[in-house]
């Protein structure tokens, strides 16, 4: 069923590297659920491929003394939902992930496996970007970390480089500490479809909960890889919290935003749920951290 040249497993991080450095035409392949797919139709026959599956120290989430939640690259999307770390301080993430195909899927499925596809449309990609997420990528040079809007090159492309492996996800402290957010997918299905858009949007409110201290939008399908309206957010920075904000903030994504026509939808028609996802979701974070509008 599968035309597999041949399958390396790797015993470790290190072992992985070694053998990404011995076999540069080779993929990496952790659940499957995207790589297997792809080679049944024909798209990676032949390939050879390496197994990180087993790297049960790229696996689980966990806080680390800095307050950083350390999310490892295999982690699969159930794991990531039902977290406790995740739960308490970035809810919103595990919501994206649980909307990921289906039991079976998100089950098989990592968070490394959905970044490291480099697609726009990725249930991850928009939170992670909304929340400032760092990559961590291991090779032979040793650990290096960059913010998840340089890794994204360009639509299926992305910065791993010569003997790497994304390693980690990380969420610093000072992004996600008194921020509620909330994510909005737009689909033709309710279940087990790619999102014809997907929309992030994360909030921190004054202690008083009546004025927007800082505000992140980010979009899926709405331009070639995910992207930040930072127009949207500069508008919204130190603003008092009310309905007529929440309309600016929704019309400011138009500024940012570089969706596609396509077979799943016109782009006027992204465009216009590009804004009115945006404002829900924005009305719904205010919410979650207390304000009232």
């Amino acid at each position: 069923m599968y035309d597999i040249d041949v399958l390396y497993q790797a015993k470790s991080v290190q072992d992985a590297v070694k053998l990404r450095l011995a076999h540069p035409e080779a993929d990496i392949i952790a659940g499957g659920s995207d790589v297997l797919v792809q080679m049944r139709e024909g798209k990676r026959a032949g390939k050879s491929l390496i197994s990180i599956q087993t790297l049960d120290e790229i696996r689980g989430v966990k806080l680390e003394d800095d307050g950083t939640i350390r999310i490892g690259s295999l982690t699969s999307f159930s794991h990531i939902t039902r977290d406790p770390i995740i739960q308490k301080y970035i809810n919103v993430l595990g919501e994206a992930v649980d909307q990921v195909g289906g039991p079976q899927i998100r089950n098989i499925g990592t968070i490394g496996g959905n970044t490291c596809n480099g697609v726009t449309s990725a249930d991850s990609a928009s939170t992670l970007f909304a929340w400032d997420a760092i990559v961590e990528l291991t090779g032979p040079d040793g650990i290096r970390r960059l913010p998840i809007s340089e890794f994204y090159i360009r639509a299926g492309k992305v910065d791993i480089r010569e003997g790497e492996i994304q390693t980690a996800i990380l969420i610093p402290k000072e992004s996600y500490e008194d921020t509620c957010g909330h994510y909005i997918k737009y689909a033709m299905r309710n279940a087990m479809d790619i999102a014809t858009l997907g929309t992030s949007v994360n909030v921190r409110l004054s202690a008083d909960k009546k004025t927007v201290l800082r505000a992140r939008v980010a979009f899926g399908v709405a331009g070639p890889i995910p992207l930040r309206a930072v127009t949207a957010e500069s508008l919204a920075a130190g603003q008092p919290v009310s309905m007529e904000l929440a309309e600016r903030f929704a019309q400011a994504v138009k500024a940012d935003i570089h969706p596609r026509d396509s077979w799943r939808a016109a782009k006027d028609f992204r465009m216009h749920i590009a804004v009115e996802s945006a404002k829900r979701a924005f009305i719904e974070s205010v919410k979650l951290c207390g304000g009232a509008l």
